[in-house]
């Protein structure tokens, strides 16, 4: 019989195999699932893995794995820090939206003005907008002990129905036709998040990113407040003898996962997407819990959590495209990966034991 027995101290191997190991047995069952769609199974996988990589349009597709990846790093950062604490944001979807259309929002009132302070004014919005998102389960959890779980995904669909009202109503284009979508912030330079190295994917997004990552790891490692959020989230009674405040914790990381989301939004509202329009969320903010969470809650494991994702998006892309795999079933690929990590993350507090039944 098997059973499982708890570890006395989370195993330290585990804690790092288990986020390649659950890769590998996605790709194994992300292979059956193609081969029971018809399609070939090492061609499915090599076009989603290596293909964007290596291939022959390989020049075109690097450059848009950091695109991809800057704003899953930044919302996966700011809930890491929740995640850590034991504060579960599961509404970054809402305020990747919200930051995106408070961004937005300032560049279509200063339109069509050209001045330097446009971009800075933008980024300043799209961060207080997803930040002030996210006071609302923050400040209802302190007030009314409510479960900020519950009240940040139900957000999510207020904001979702926030973003269509905008873009059939006071964000349409006027010259658009009656056509729904704002103006084409591409357009607009003052209000463009263009590339910063033509032909690179870097644009300021990504630099973001880059910072996010840098200051998350010296905030946990070499800051008291790190310390706070990691004895918060291990050992919530010890973190009140010590004099660990909850909440201000929940303040500051649903705050920040606000905020990191807002500006993830607004960098994608002014560079690849252009425009906000009914469709412009596509669940980044849930797709970043998965990317969290295969990087360990940890700063550096993210930003390469962030960068698989990212050539799953694209390595999908080109799967629907030149193989025919229906959309459906890549977002199914992608699940699976958190599925497993989940599954196999057991080992990490837990050992399987053989043990033999007794004769009668």
């Amino acid at each position: 019989m098997l059973r499982l027995e708890k570890r006395p101290q989370p195993s330290r191997l585990w804690t790092f195999a288990t986020p390649p190991l659950a890769v590998l047995i996605t790709m194994i069952a992300g292979g059956a699932l193609f081969a029971a769609l018809g399609k070939d199974p090492a061609e499915a996988i090599a076009t989603i893995f290596w293909q964007p990589l290596f291939g022959e349009f390989s020049f075109y597709y690097r450059p848009q794995l950091l695109i991809k990846a800057a704003p899953l790093i930044l919302i996966a950062i700011g809930l890491s820090l929740g995640f850590r604490a034991g504060i579960w944001n599961i509404g970054a979807e809402g305020q990747y939206i919200m930051g995106a259309l408070a961004g937005a929002g300032v560049a279509l009132a200063l339109y069509p003005l050209e001045s330097r302070i446009v971009f800075p004014l933008m980024v300043l919005a799209g961060a207080l907008g997803g930040w002030a998102w996210a006071m609302i389960p923050a400040m209802l959890k302190l007030r009314f002990g409510t479960n900020e779980i519950l009240v940040s995904l139900m957000l999510v669909y207020v904001a979702e129905q926030l973003l269509a009202a905008m873009a059939l109503g006071p964000m349409r284009n006027p010259d658009g036709r009656g056509f729904p979508g704002s103006r084409n912030l591409r357009q607009y330079e003052s209000a463009h998040n263009g590339e910063l190295i033509p032909g690179t994917g870097m644009h300021w997004g990504v630099a973001a990113a880059l910072i996010a990552v840098i200051l998350a790891y010296v905030l946990l490692s070499r800051h008291s407040l790190g310390f706070h959020i990691r004895l918060a989230g291990q050992a919530p009674r010890a973190a009140r003898f010590a004099g660990v405040r909850p909440g201000r914790l929940v303040v500051f990381c649903l705050g920040t996962a606000g905020a990191l989301a807002g500006l993830a939004g607004m960098f994608e509202v002014a560079g690849p997407a252009g425009q906000v329009s009914i469709d412009f969320n596509v669940g980044y903010g849930f797709t970043a819990i998965i990317v969290a969470f295969l990087g360990r809650l940890h700063p550096v494991g993210i930003a390469l959590a962030g960068l698989l994702m990212a050539l799953t998006y694209i390595g999908g892309e080109m799967a629907q495209s030149t193989m025919g795999l229906p959309a459906a079933a890549i977002q199914l690929f992608q699940g699976m990966l958190l599925f497993f990590l989940l599954a196999v993350d057991l080992l990490t507090n837990f050992r399987l034991r053989v043990r033999l039944r007794e004769a009668a």
